[in-house]
């Protein structure tokens, strides 16, 4: 007659004991869960910067500032590897010339604008071969002027003779800077050849006059303000025979 109560008793108890077991182990599973989704500090993977922003196909800087090797190339750039003014590390491979000004961004995925087909003039790079029509070897152009350079080096003094501020880019090696009006600024141990570009910031022409010092590897360089823009210049060569040209 006691065995019911007692199976009865033993079976409630056995359930509670499991129930219980249950509730313990359940908030460790999402803590588990939490614990194994939470990476380390010096685990988490880093975000790949940019290295052709879109920055550099809107203005002001599309035609002001010289996109680094590997990126599509902006108006400056083209306009300099036409005119033979980059060095070999910065000219644009035919791969970037094809895809023209922009391309698409590798973090935005985002197209910059190109410019309108009616407007947009390309010129051959430097040895490029036409297939539709015969090479035609082009005149030499005539250096500016000549100097002595020191163990293949020329420090420039940029001499701002303007009341606007100019910005100035050594190709390759500095990134754009501002030269306020009327002062001037030394470019020391620049090694030819080397391109130097510049450009008023108030949208104006600049008359560039580049004069030879009489101190091996010296170079001065006078700003000056045109009154058309066929006197404007915005960008000096200077080729590893000492020869300055102005384009």
């Amino acid at each position: 007659m006691n065995m019911k109560p007692q199976n009865s008793r033993k079976s409630a108890e056995l359930i509670g004991a499991i129930c219980g077991g249950l509730m313990i182990s359940l908030p460790v599973i999402p803590q588990a869960m939490a614990q194994q989704s939470v990476r380390p500090v010096g685990q988490e993977s880093t975000q790949k910067i940019n290295p052709c922003p879109r920055i550099f196909y809107e203005e002001p800087h599309n035609s002001r500032v010289v996109v680094p090797q590997g990126c599509p190339p902006n108006a400056l750039t083209q306009r300099l590897a036409a005119q033979g003014l980059l060095p070999n590390s910065a000219n644009p491979s035919q791969e970037q010339t094809r895809l023209g000004v922009g391309g698409e961004s590798p973090e935005t995925g985002v197209t910059p604008p190109r410019p309108a087909p009616g407007n947009q003039t390309q010129q051959p790079s430097p040895g490029a071969v036409s297939t539709n029509q015969p090479q035609q070897l082009q005149p030499r152009q005539t250096p500016n002027t000549t100097i002595a350079l020191a163990n293949g080096t020329v420090n420039v003094r940029l001499v701002n003779d303007t009341a606007a501020n100019v910005t100035f880019q050594v190709i390759g090696d500095t990134a754009p800077r501002s030269l306020q009006g009327k002062s001037d600024v030394t470019l020391q141990g620049l090694r030819a050849p080397v391109t130097v570009t510049f450009e008023r910031e108030d949208g104006g022409q600049l008359i560039v006059t580049p004069q030879a010092s009489s101190e091996a590897g010296s170079l001065e360089v006078r700003f000056n303000e045109a009154t058309n823009a066929a006197q404007g210049r915005s960008a000096m060569r200077i080729e590893r025979n000492g020869s300055v040209f102005l384009n």
